[in-house]
């Protein structure tokens, strides 16, 4: 990203686009590659948006708004001339379609389609067999493929004509179209040209099926040490390639997704959406936590009378509360992070209770010791020192077993577990937590 389209935002805020005094800035913004643009259109205001918009050049708009968030391109899409989509959509690859099919009304994807030649329309059809969370739908078909009895002279002509980009591996398939071996393309420049190419092969490549989570299917790419790896479905017919950029861009969308959906956000949501539009969007989310807020103070309510007698208790409850909501998101957030890259599952949760266990024991007998001596020497009382003491060991061995319990009860039931876990597990040990401490204080203060 330039250094200098940053400092542009404010530029542009401040002055229209088609003022001279951006007339330095105009040049460095018709300079700036697809991804600068998106991401200076990302940062304007609305009006400023669709101003700077207007000055891009035609040829660039769809490359554009293909870098885009879903959310703030549906804005310059909704505001763009309709007589302008068939120059866009001229000579539109199934790759691009697949991208921005979700931010474009049903008219303009099917005329979208009807521009594409016959072979991007198969790929695109094809690739809507799959669901979104599939990498089947996001497989490039951009790759370098020969029948099995091709010869090094057959892949030397081939690579001449056309190189991919992040394209190490060429693929060779048999008649059926199945994907049998794969040759390093470094290793055939200087081989005799009649050597059948099935004799440098490599033994073994990792192939990728079609229906595997996209995530996963990321992390294979990243770990091969290839630029992509083949695609195939459950034929081992092979239906395309992911490469290490597009892995990169999947495994981003994902951190990315797990970070805003901790907050009941939509990873695509626009900086500058309306606020009817993002306080809708998060009402929900508030209202979820309210009713768990409602639910803690229920139980708190229990102890009313308790309260009135031991002013002390009142003061130190967010300690408790929030010593197990911290230790809680700890095993939350590792937890999460398994179940995502399938590291975590039936056979090996056991051992992980019995670990996280030892971890909140061992560090709850430490805060256990510290708080406690904190409120002793504070207000002078013992029994307080032990009351609260006890309460924080027991919430952090608590938020250790629902750290791990919940995101895999959430995932079982098909939940996202970076959707609902943080709410849930902030609810548990927030109820575990002031009914140890206020039931012990009953117990040992009244």
């Amino acid at each position: 990203m330039s250094e200098i389209l940053p400092t542009l935002v404010e530029e542009v805020i401040q002055h229209s686009p088609a003022n001279e005094e951006l007339l330095g800035s105009a040049t460095v913004i018709a300079q700036a590659d697809e991804k600068e643009l998106a991401f200076l259109l990302e940062s304007l205001p609305i009006d400023e948006r669709l101003s700077l918009w207007d000055t891009i050049a035609d040829a660039k708009k769809l490359d554009v708004l293909i870098e885009m968030r879903s959310d703030p391109r549906e804005v310059l899409i909704n505001s763009t001339d309709p007589s302008l989509w068939q120059t866009l959509f001229f000579d539109i690859e199934a790759d691009d379609l697949l991208e921005l099919a979700d931010s474009l009304p049903k008219a303009l994807v099917e005329q979208a389609f009807l521009a594409m030649d016959k072979v991007q329309k198969a790929y695109f059809t094809q690739a809507n067999e799959y669901s979104e969370e599939e990498i089947g739908h996001w497989a490039s078909h951009s790759f370098l493929s020969l029948p099995s009895n091709a010869k090094v002279r057959d892949a030397l002509r081939l690579i001449r004509r056309e190189t991919p980009k992040h394209c190490d591996l060429l693929f060779l398939t048999n008649r059926s179209g199945q994907f049998s071996l794969a040759v390093e393309i470094s290793q055939i420049h200087g081989l005799p040209e009649h050597l059948p190419l099935v004799d440098v092969a490599l033994e073994d490549v990792t192939t990728i099926r079609d229906t595997e989570d996209c995530a996963m299917a990321a992390k294979t790419v990243q770990l091969s040490g290839f630029g992509a790896l083949p695609v195939v479905d459950e034929n081992q017919k092979l239906i395309g390639r992911l490469d290490v950029t597009t892995a990169a861009e999947l495994s981003f969308e994902e951190h990315e997704r797990q970070l805003m959906a901790g907050a009941g956000m939509d990873e695509d949501e626009d900086l500058f959406s309306s606020v009817r539009k993002s306080a809708q969007g998060r009402a929900l989310w508030l209202g979820i936590n309210l009713l768990t807020a409602f639910l803690a103070s229920a139980f708190i309510g229990l102890f009313e009378a308790t309260l009135q007698e031991v002013v002390a208790l009142a003061v130190l409850m967010p300690v408790v509360a929030s010593m197990g909501g911290i230790a809680g998101s700890q095993t939350l957030t590792l937890i999460i992070r398994g179940l995502a890259l399938k590291q975590v599952n039936s056979a090996n949760v056991s051992a992980l209770l019995v670990k996280e266990l030892k971890v909140g024991g061992l560090n709850g007998v430490i805060w256990a010791f510290v708080i406690g001596a904190v409120a002793m020497l504070w207000f002078g009382n013992t029994w307080l020192g032990l009351v609260i003491g006890l309460a924080i060991l027991f919430n952090i061995i608590a938020a250790a077993i629902a750290g791990i319990f919940v995101p895999v009860l959430l995932e079982k039931f098909n939940i996202d577990p970076a959707l609902s876990g943080s709410v849930i597990l902030t609810t548990v040990t927030d109820i575990v937590g002031f009914v140890a401490f206020l039931g012990l204080g009953t117990l040992l203060l009244m």
